[in-house]
């Protein structure tokens, strides 16, 4: 039988906390959410390895050097509500769990959004309202957001999910220009989103959050 604490243990110690991630809860919540549950049945042995997981349809989890670096930057909390964009079989969601108040998990994929909340349940997280529909919508029935994690690639983040972000509301998303990718921490004031760089990574764009193309003759 494969050893999954093991192998969650030396992901944590080989690539996350290398990778300068530092708060105890992200690391904790790392060292105790079964990567290997929330990954389809043929990649479990693979699921502790440092890079993106296919999920099918050009969907990713992303690796998790890239996830708790993602987190470290949204600086969750106790009293927080935080939006989920992408959130495949809930990994993200089930980490983001035990740092916040409430995460409410946007998935459009409806196999991923139906099996999603039953492996939450099996996983003990019972704060986490799995929400189907389209990434790009979000879930403004339950906005004002204090933070959103986008799971995956965008060109442009589309205004009805920043319009969701609280002012003073944090965002990390994963901007994609061709081969490259960055990722990037958006802070709200009033109704502008600033960015800021903070680190390279790379994850397919999901739908609804490529750039308009201008047309040209």
């Amino acid at each position: 039988m494969t050893d999954f604490a093991s192998r969650r243990r030396m992901m944590v110690d080989t690539q996350v906390r290398p990778s300068d991630v530092t708060q105890f809860p992200i690391i904790d919540a790392m060292l105790a959410v079964p990567r290997e549950a929330f990954v389809p049945n043929a990649a479990r042995e693979a699921a502790y390895a440092g890079e993106n997981i296919p999920l099918g349809l050009s969907r990713v989890l992303m690796e998790p050097r890239t996830i708790a670096k993602m987190l470290e930057m949204l600086t969750l909390g106790p009293g927080d509500m935080a939006l989920d964009i992408g959130c495949g079989y809930g990994y993200t969601a089930a980490i983001m769990a035990r740092l916040a108040d409430v995460v409410v998990a946007v998935e459009e994929d409806e196999s991923l959004a139906a099996d999603a909340p039953g492996i939450l349940t099996d996983n003990n997280v019972d704060n986490v309202i799995v929400h189907t529909g389209p990434l790009a919508e979000g879930a403004a029935e339950h906005k004002p957001y204090d933070a959103i994690l986008i799971e995956g690639g965008v060109e442009a983040v589309p205004a009805a999910v920043l319009d969701q972000l609280k002012d003073g509301g944090r965002i990390v998303a994963l901007f994609v220009e061709g081969a490259l990718g960055s990722v990037r921490f958006g802070l709200k004031r009033g109704s502008h989103v600033s960015w800021r760089y903070e680190f390279n990574a790379f994850a397919p764009v999901l739908p609804g959050f490529a750039a308009e193309r201008a047309f040209a003759l």
